[in-house]
């Protein structure tokens, strides 16, 4: 009688919970779906770290699901002990009973599973929004006069987390985001950065690719040819030492270092910033369509 307890209470519960979760995914993802525009956003632009805000947001709502769905199943699971549930399945034969409660002791292994899954990941996006906001902040010391920043800029190799545009010179700063632990130095060798506590490398192909795509629609833009200058950031590491000309290195606190690295033949019109300004504006629009559709943002878990 002790199995069929148990497995009554479990199918109650377990019905009751999988309805509920389906319940709560298929309203989560109407709320989205049906979300309108924020007002003005024409004139509303990407904050610091907004699409690892937006998958942040959705992961925490999705975490919040999985919880009060495993409460939902254990407050469920003793009511249903407890009033007796194994009557409906007085008459089913242990083999049965058996296999219904592997089943459902697979499908709550899942569920415990695809919880923990997404407490990581929301863990991990978490610090990159963090290490995103701190160079987006940080970035504004150089945004004064005609030199603006733009963040979250869309292109055909992916998205570049700031762009500055001033007559000064034009600069694409990706963000690298890892934890850092002693030692924390950090290089550049070759197409790949180093971390001195770790035999792993990061390669910055992708960096490469964004920054290349960047300055190509810049010049198709203004119809003669460009330079935009690649900065990677990496918050909370010191830079061991400067070895390419192609591309600055960086933390949080150092990021002030790009506006000192151009020369002459970087120096911009006025005609040219105000256009690929006002390029930016509309491609960094405030768009929760666009920005949701982005397969660029878990490609930032680095």
């Amino acid at each position: 009688m002790e199995l069929d307890a148990i497995s009554g209470a479990a199918t109650v519960a377990l019905t009751s919970t999988i309805a509920f979760l389906l319940i709560a995914k298929t309203w989560n993802a109407v709320s989205r779906s049906i979300a309108s525009a924020p007002n003005f956003s024409d004139r509303i632009m990407h904050e610091a770290a907004q699409r690892f805000r937006d998958e942040l947001d959705r992961l925490t709502s999705s975490q919040s699901t999985y919880l009060s769905g495993i409460l939902v199943f254990v407050m469920l699971f003793v009511a249903a002990y407890f009033l007796q549930a194994e009557h409906l399945f007085v008459n089913y034969p242990s083999w049965q009973l058996n296999i219904q409660l592997g089943f459902l002791l697979l499908v709550f292994g899942f569920a415990i599973y695809s919880l923990i899954k997404t407490v990581r990941l929301r863990h991990r996006m978490k610090f990159i929004r963090d290490a995103n906001i701190a160079v987006g902040h940080q970035l504004q010391q150089v945004s004064t006069g005609e030199t603006r920043v733009f963040h979250d800029v869309a292109t055909s190799a992916g998205i570049v987390d700031h762009v500055v545009i001033g007559q000064k010179g034009l600069y694409a700063v990706n963000v690298v985001a890892r934890r850092a632990s002693k030692p924390t130095h950090v290089r550049l060798n070759g197409h790949n950065i180093e971390f001195s506590n770790s035999k792993t490398v990061h390669p910055i192909v992708k960096i490469r690719a964004k920054t290349a795509r960047l300055q190509k629609d810049f010049r198709a833009l203004l119809g003669h040819d460009v330079r935009v200058r690649s900065v990677i950031a990496i918050p909370g590491w010191e830079v061991e030492k400067q070895s390419s000309d192609e591309h600055l290195l960086v933390n949080e606190r150092t990021i002030a270092m790009l506006s000192g690295w151009k020369d002459k033949t970087d120096y911009l019109m006025n005609e040219d910033v105000m256009a690929l300004q006002a390029e930016l504006m509309s491609r960094c629009a405030r768009d929760r369509s666009k920005l949701a559709k982005s397969t660029d943002t878990l490609g930032g878990l680095q």
